[in-house]
Order: structure tokens, then C-alpha cells, then sequence
């Protein structure tokens, strides 16, 4: 299935969604009186906001039957926005994860009524309530619910073993208990069987590599003393 946002209209008679039981989804919060700023897009007449264990759902009130949903897992950032300089109303600003090489079609998205093919071009999207002082509540249920939706690319670079952030040293990429040469970008790196390198011996290559640098340690060593002597 494409990332990204999708037009939701599976609604119960009651005017609520319909979650999915079967794969364990639960309602985590509600918030009513709340627009949706997709894109560049004006913010949509006030509805109502599902925030589930799986999904964010909002459901228009003045137009029954329109809604549009996005999974946790297509949501990449999230943060609470009160900056009137970067958008005129108090709102959670989130980024959605698009369609692969797709752009927003500004001057479209802004004229058209969305079709589920320009939701999947959508990479922001704004939540605007009708209580500001909501927004951190609101910030926290997104917190939670990210944590039961942990991102699987993260989890296979685990097992895979690598690591980031502070297990990053100044040369190179930890990799398991081995540093990877600088200039190599793990995401974009592609492991080859131990001992071949695109049709290389590659513990042969790392050997010299360190007989090399044990050259040019003992060259510096040679070079310290001639200077002590002198």
C-alpha cells in the first residue's frame, strides 16, 4: 500500500469510524471542533479528530462522509507549533511520508478537491483546535501512539547492527564491533557477504590498510626521535 494520506469513509451509523478489531486498534483520543491545514491548502471547516492506536482520522462535519486518515507509521515528525510567524494559528504540525519522488502540486491542491492520487503528494499537514491549551495533550497522544508504532526500517538496521547517533565516532559508522571507512552513507551502503567486496577480497584489502597505517606510524616515530636527537 502507498504511504501517505488517504480518503477515509468507512463511518458507523453513529458518525464515529470504524476501527479495525481484528488487528487490535483502540481509541486513544477525540478531539471535536478541530481543522485540518493540508499542504498549502486553507484549513478544512471544522470536524472531528480520531486519534486510534494505529491511525489519525478526521471526519468533516459539514460535509458528511468526507474524511481522510494517515497511519502512524507514514507520520515522520511531529511537534506543537505556536510560532505566528511560521503559521498564523497555534496547531500540531506533523510531516507525512509521500509518495516516493512526488512533489506537492501547490496551485492544484489549492483549487481541486483531493483525490486519493494528490493526498499521496501531501507532506504536511496541520491540526488546528478550537482550544490551543489542547495542543500538548494532543502532542503527547502522538507521542504514544508513535511508540506503539515503531518505524520497521529502524528496527531491521538494529538487528542488522547498526547504530547511530552517539555510537557514531570521528571515523566513521559503527557497524557491530567494526568502524566503516568515512565517506560510506550506511543508508545508502549495501552489505556485501563477508570477505567480498564487489568481487574483491575485502579482508585482504582491510589487512593492508592496517599494515599501511602501522607504516606510517613507525615512520612517524622514526621522524620524532631523529628530531629529539637533533
Amino acid at each position: 500500500m502507498a504511504p501517505g494520506l488517504k480518503i477515509f469513509a468507512d463511518i458507523a451509523g453513529d458518525g464515529a469510524p470504524r476501527l479495525d478489531d481484528a488487528s487490535g486498534e483502540e481509541l486513544v483520543c477525540v478531539e471535536r471542533a478541530a481543522s485540518l491545514a493540508l499542504g498549502r491548502r486553507a484549513p478544512e471547516p471544522p470536524g472531528t479528530l480520531f486519534v486510534t492506536t494505529r491511525r489519525v482520522i478526521w471526519l468533516s462535519e459539514a460535509e458528511k462522509g468526507k474524511g481522510y486518515a494517515v497511519e502512524f507509521l507514514d507520520v515522520t515528525l511531529h511537534a506543537v507549533s505556536r510560532d505566528p510567524e511560521t503559521y498564523p494559528s497555534p496547531c500540531l504540525y506533523t510531516q507525512i511520508e509521500a509518495e516516493a519522488g512526488s512533489d506537492e502540486e501547490a496551485g492544484d491542491l489549492d483549487t481541486e478537491p483531493l483525490s486519493e492520487l494528490q493526498l499521496g503528494k501531501i507532506s504536511e499537514m496541520r491540526i488546528i483546535l478550537s482550544d490551543a491549551a489542547q495542543l500538548d495533550s494532543l502532542f503527547d497522544a502522538f507521542c504514544h501512539c508513535a511508540e506503539l508504532n515503531p518505524d520497521p526500517t529502524a528496527e531491521q538496521n538494529e538487528e542488522d547492527g547498526w547504530f547511530h547517533g552517539e555510537d557514531m565516532t570521528d571515523s566513521g559508522w559503527i557497524h557491530g564491533d567494526e568502524i566503516m571507512v568515512d565517506g560510506i552513507d550506511p543508508e545508502f551502503f549495501t552489505p556485501n557477504p563477508i570477505g567480498e567486496n564487489d568481487g574483491s577480497d575485502l579482508s585482504r584489502s582491510v589487512l593492508e590498510l592496517q599494515i599501511n597505517d602501522q607504516r606510517f606510524e613507525d615512520a612517524d616515530e622514526d621522524e620524532e626521535v631523529r628530531e629529539n636527537g637533533h
